[in-house]
């Protein structure tokens, strides 16, 4: 009730300047003033105990400066970045869309972030003990050739600070960011990847587990290529997925011709559809993390049913509110 009389103030604001004032409250401890009605339902996934499969999803809390904030919610788990290597601005403004009769988003916001190292001091300072998920990428500049190195070093600086690491190669708004889905280019940065996880692991004397974020608009062939690598790779979680490209059922929609990936409502069949895939190609190997369209709870059980251990709220938050944690948590 207190998120639905705040709401119609913070759409008058533009989508941008909205986010902006929910962190700094957050910042603020406002999390507190809406105290979380969540029940327990713990649930085991990659070696990680969770207190509830409900995670926030990457892209909220770029900066990891509300993580405390974000967990009087009642967030089973809270994912934090995209965060790249070096501090960086993002695309120009305005970069954030709402499209209310979808009960959707579109943004090209572009891994806007203050880079690796004020994470890791954010994350340091928060109290936090629930599972923190850190979301890694490249910095726009960075050739595709060289992603890999963006990669390991964001890897080694949150390591120790992470309960799994989220390899992100699925967002639409970094240019050549997606061609990492696939071929050499994808074994390349998996084998790297493992690699050097497994040894962080060994010298730090702790198990991160290490998961990768992939694109909803990824073709079957496409997906189940990708789920052999993964196994080949010995990967231990697949997020389904990111935002699309597509635009069902709002292109004549006011903003809905906007460049840039498309979240909320509209995005949950082709993430349904991904995620199906994916379940199927992985055939149990591999734990996923379903995440796209959930806007109530039985959004969030038609994931489980297709095959998702783990779900990940973020636009449905915006229309919704922080009740729709509770909501599926009870009905999980």
């Amino acid at each position: 009730m207190l998120y639905q009389l705040a709401r119609p103030a913070l759409f008058a604001l533009s989508g941008e300047q909205a986010h902006d004032l929910t962190l700094a409250a957050l910042r603020r401890g406002a999390g507190k003033l809406y105290p979380a009605r969540v029940p327990a339902r713990p649930v085991r996934v990659m070696g990680l105990d969770f207190p509830n499969p409900v995670g926030l999803a990457a892209g909220l809390d770029k900066n990891g400066d509300c993580i405390d904030g974000l967990a009087a919610l009642g967030f089973g788990s809270i994912e934090v970045g995209t965060v790249t290597p070096r501090p960086q601005p993002g695309n120009p403004k305005p970069r954030l869309f709402r499209l209310p009769p979808a009960g959707a988003l579109i943004n090209r916001m572009g891994f806007n972030n203050h880079g690796v190292d004020a994470l890791v001091n954010n994350v340091r300072a928060a109290r936090f003990q629930g599972v923190l998920g850190i979301n890694i990428g490249k910095n726009k500049d960075t050739p595709a050739e060289q992603a890999v190195g963006d990669y390991r070093l964001c890897q080694d600086k949150v390591h120790g600070l992470a309960g799994y690491l989220v390899v992100n190669v699925s967002s639409p708004n970094t240019p050549g960011l997606r061609d990492l889905q696939h071929g050499d280019a994808l074994d390349r940065l998996l084998g790297t990847l493992r690699e050097a996880q497994t040894r962080l692991d060994q010298q730090r004397g702790v198990t991160v587990p290490l998961v990768i974020k992939i694109a909803p608009d990824n073709s079957e062939e496409e997906l189940a290529a990708m789920a052999e690598a993964f196994v080949r790779h010995g990967i231990d979680g697949v997020c389904v997925g990111n935002t699309t490209l597509e635009r069902p059922g709002v292109a004549h929609l006011r903003h809905g011709d906007e460049q840039g990936g498309l979240s909320g409502a509209p995005l949950k069949p082709i993430a349904d559809r991904a995620l199906a895939t994916m379940a199927k190609a992985l055939d149990g190997r591999i734990p996923i993390i379903g995440v796209g369209g959930i806007s109530g709870a039985g959004d969030a059980l038609d994931k489980r049913r297709l095959g998702a251990s783990l779900v990940q709220v973020y636009s449905g938050l915006i229309y919704q509110g922080p009740g729709l944690v509770g909501d599926i948590v009870r009905a999980w």
